[in-house]
């Protein structure tokens, strides 16, 4: 028995209680203080965006950007099934339906399908994308960097571009993560697609307790994003809201604990990849684990270390978790595809076959990047086992 090893937990040691502890003093503690345009402007330069919008979760971030990207009632989003459900519920939240997809090897959206779907199931109408089948507008794609592997953009940018359809990243796991290769060399995830989508949530590469942030290279829309996110005050004297808006920005609290974090991003990030490395070495000679490795045109952030059972008749996932958590390490598998899930049974798939296999054989394992050799090495020997 070893002491009780969590999936995936921060540590803050850093500047978080000077930071705190100046808000308190200041008395500065809603969505305007100091820390929220610092978090914002450091988050952006990082990303290499020209503006960053801190929201008060990733979820609101996704809700909002899908408002930008002119999602409205009745309209439909192609999104992977493979991803956390926070996206597919923001879809909703803007009155309108997913439209699943498969995931490739690396549980990211599959492109090569999704652009075979754009061009077979869909048609161009006056400036806009129509699905064949409904009849019903199609204005916006989300994708999921999983894992915090980026999703394979390179040939869907432009079909998208060409049938107007936005592109919204979801890029709450995948802080730190760049491409490597092609056109989209050097570009951090979320600054690819029409909007972007951060989180901070506190199993995040860097937390701020919650939090999430838009990124975008447009100042009108940037704008808008802050206009909305903050109730929508036309004249905040006399309270004239011309629009409907939300109450969706980062308390200045958040943010203090967010720069904090992000004053250690280069070293976290070292340590993360670290982590990944000791993990190859052990599943190195076992021809029943794979751990996954990022994809060759990118440098991952390596947030979750993930495993395959390769052959899954004589290796039981179900008996695997059992036996980890038994032994007081947290694990768990990747999520239940989001078009098995109870709101969501009635919506379009488009030829879902890998998502459905890849549940039953993977098996996300602890990975904060302060874990040690040796509780690395010992989780590695219960699963080699």
């Amino acid at each position: 028995m070893i002491r009780k090893i969590p999936l995936h937990e921060p540590k803050l040691k850093g500047n978080e209680l000077r930071y705190l502890g100046e808000c308190v003093k200041s008395s500065w503690l809603s969505s305007s203080g100091k820390f929220v345009r610092l978090f914002e402007k450091k988050i952006a330069k990082y990303t290499n965006s020209r503006f960053a919008i801190a929201c008060l979760n990733g979820t609101a971030a996704l809700q909002l950007s899908l408002h930008l990207a002119g999602v409205r009632v009745g309209d439909e989003v192609i999104a992977p099934t493979i991803t956390f459900i926070a996206p597919i519920n923001a879809i909703k939240y803007n009155g309108a339906n997913p439209i699943f997809m498969d995931c490739d090897e690396f549980c990211n959206i599959d492109s090569d399908r999704t652009i075979e779907f754009i061009k077979s199931n869909t048609y161009f109408k006056n400036g806009y994308t129509f699905n064949k089948k409904t009849k019903n507008k199609i204005p916006a794609l989300v994708v999921v960097h999983v894992y915090g592997n980026p999703v394979n953009l390179e040939n869907l940018v432009p079909l998208c571009k060409k049938r107007n359809i936005k592109i919204i990243e979801d890029s709450s796991e995948s802080l730190g993560s760049f491409y490597t290769r092609g056109k989209l060399r050097g570009k951090h995830t979320g600054v690819v697609g029409f909007l972007g989508c951060l989180s901070f949530n506190i199993n995040k590469i860097i937390t701020s307790g919650g939090g999430g942030i838009i990124l975008t290279n447009s100042k009108k829309i940037a704008l808008k994003a802050q206009y909305l996110a903050d109730q929508a005050k036309d004249d905040p004297i006399r309270f004239i809201h011309n629009s409907v808006g939300y109450n969706f920005r980062l308390t200045n609290i958040h943010a203090a604990i967010g720069l904090a974090q992000f004053e250690n991003i280069k070293k976290i990030l070292n340590k993360k990849r670290r982590v990944h490395l000791e993990y190859l070495k052990h599943f190195k000679k076992n021809k029943n684990i794979k751990l996954m490795k990022p994809p060759k045109y990118s440098k991952s952030n390596a947030w979750l270390n993930v495993i395959k059972i390769e052959n899954g008749k004589k290796f039981s996932l179900k008996k695997l978790l059992k036996k980890m958590l038994s032994n007081n390490i947290e694990a768990r598998p990747i999520w239940k595809c989001n078009h098995l899930q109870k709101p969501f049974v009635k919506n379009e798939t488009f030829r879902i076959t890998k998502a459905v296999e890849l549940t039953k054989n993977h098996l996300c394992i602890p990975s904060s990047f302060f874990l040690k050799r040796i509780e690395i090495a010992k989780i590695s020997s219960l699963i080699n086992e």
